[in-house]
């Protein structure tokens, strides 16, 4: 075997992605659960708040969230039972539904906030001075772009 191909830095490049985000999901995975969330739960949550109306179809919350249409079923019926989302049907579309940000949702959300962005600021973005910050976030954007275009909401029909 050629062991120049084990050796390939687009392989340490990988892993080191790899690594890094299991670092980072291990530091945050406290907080979530001190907050009586999962990162799933934290993620639709912070979508949802950060869209026009804090609304989010649900086809678009899965494609931001990553998960299939049984599974975004299976998140947003947890999470409305906690009373943090609602469910409303589209108005010209009787087929789509949109999944709705609850007041309490945005309020646990909110006490989640303070404690989620200290972390993120410590194992994170407070590692990198602000130049490298902004290169990675943009890589990041291009990557994300072209391999996941739908993860960005949709404009309203």
């Amino acid at each position: 075997m050629d062991a120049e191909l084990f050796d390939d830095p687009r392989l340490t490049t990988m892993g080191l992605l790899y690594e890094a985000y299991d670092g980072l999901t291990r530091k945050l995975e406290p907080t979530w659960k001190k907050h009586g969330l999962s990162g799933l739960d934290v993620n639709a949550l912070m979508r949802l708040s950060r869209s026009p109306d804090r609304r989010l179809r649900m086809t678009d919350l899965a494609a931001q969230t990553n998960l299939s249409t049984s599974g975004v079923t299976r998140l947003v019926d947890r999470l409305q039972r906690n009373g943090f989302v609602r469910r409303e049907l589209d108005s010209v579309d009787r087929r789509s539904s949109y999944t709705v940000l609850t007041a309490a949702g945005a309020t646990r959300l909110a006490r989640v906030l303070p404690d989620y962005l200290e972390v993120i600021e410590r194992w994170f973005t407070g590692l990198l001075p602000p130049d490298q910050l902004d290169a990675f976030v943009a890589g990041l954007r291009t990557i994300r772009d072209q391999v996941s275009p739908e993860a960005t909401a949709r404009e309203a029909d």
